[in-house]
């Protein structure tokens, strides 16, 4: 009792089976490509925190300068005031 498979039966099993394949191949490629962004995704966050540690080292530089910058206009105003009450002691004598 051979059973015998008519090629009309032979091409429905044939199409599901490269369906299938096909399916896999799609499945695997999607999957690579998700694993890409994720990676990418890191990458870019990675990269943004350097950058907000740079926009911060910046921040606190400027900050910096502007206290020594304030300071030595405070000096310059108390010299350039010395100055002024030099020259009114001088001329009322």
């Amino acid at each position: 009792m051979a059973s015998s498979t008519s090629p009309q039966e032979l091409a429905p099993l044939d199409s599901e089976s490269q369906l299938s394949s096909l399916l896999v191949e799609l499945s695997q490629q999607v999957q690579e490509g998700m694993s890409a962004m994720v990676k990418m995704i890191n990458d870019v966050d990675d990269n943004s925190n350097g950058v907000m540690e740079d926009i911060q080292r910046c921040k606190d530089n400027a900050l910096e300068k502007k206290k020594i910058l304030e300071d030595k206009k405070d000096n310059l105003l108390k010299a350039a005031f010395t100055v002024m009450d030099m020259i009114n002691n001088r001329d009322m004598r």
